[in-house]
């Protein structure tokens, strides 16, 4: 009999987003949208036992607090890549040109980059840290990082979900083998892969909208 988590877990990965001509083009993108699923699913789970013991969801659409406040979110390369390939190729509009402003002018330490009024603008591949981060009770205070102020509040990720994402993950790296893969997500190695997301040079992703643009324009214009 299939235990409902690993039951869960296969529907994670069956209701995922997609997307078909990128997915043919790009071999890591499956493998990412995958990962992102299981995590959704892992946190969707643990907010509703949370809530069944009667505790409150603070977060909510509109609340940007810990965007602004937090430094030090870890994003894994394939990650970064995802972000690439969704700001350059996907995104449009008054958000795409707004955007592009904040990645050319963004300084470390300043809010994230990819935060646009108030709304994540790379929402449907944000990193697995931002998906994770989920408080309870109150909204944060601004400036406020709830795990550190307040731990007890901030939803603890079901590590059977999040385990399985990085499992999806690594064979982006070259990790092959099952048992390999096992160790270094039992051991904690495969948190080394992570880079803090305020010191990537956003700039350069600026960079390469415009790079980006110029090459359709023609062809838009043929």
């Amino acid at each position: 009999m299939v235990s409902p988590i690993r039951r869960q877990l296969k529907d994670a990965r069956t209701s995922r987003l997609v997307f078909p001509d990128d997915e043919a083009r790009q071999a890591w993108l499956p493998l990412l949208l995958e990962a992102t699923a299981i995590v959704d699913a892992g946190v969707s789970e643990a907010i509703g036992r949370e809530e069944k013991q009667g505790r409150r969801l603070a977060c909510h659409k509109g609340c940007a607090a810990c965007c602004r406040s937090h430094t030090t979110i870890p994003v894994y390369p394939l990650e970064l890549i995802g972000i690439t390939w969704y700001v350059v190729e996907k995104l449009d509009g008054p958000v795409r040109v707004q955007l592009q402003q904040q990645l050319r002018t963004h300084q470390k330490g300043a809010p994230c980059p990819m935060l646009v009024d108030n709304a994540c603008s790379v929402h449907p591949v944000r990193p697995l840290a931002c998906r994770q981060f989920n408080v309870f009770g109150r909204v944060c205070a601004e400036g406020e990082d709830a795990y550190y102020t307040r731990r007890n509040d901030v939803l603890t990720p079901l590590r059977d979900y999040a385990d399985a994402a990085f499992d999806v993950m690594l064979p982006f790296y070259g990790v092959k083998t099952s048992a390999e893969r096992q160790r270094l997500i039992e051991t904690g190695q495969v948190h080394q892969l992570a880079k803090v997301l305020q010191e990537y040079d956003w700039p350069k992703l600026a960079e390469r909208m415009t790079a980006f643009d110029q090459r359709r324009t023609p062809a838009a214009e043929a």
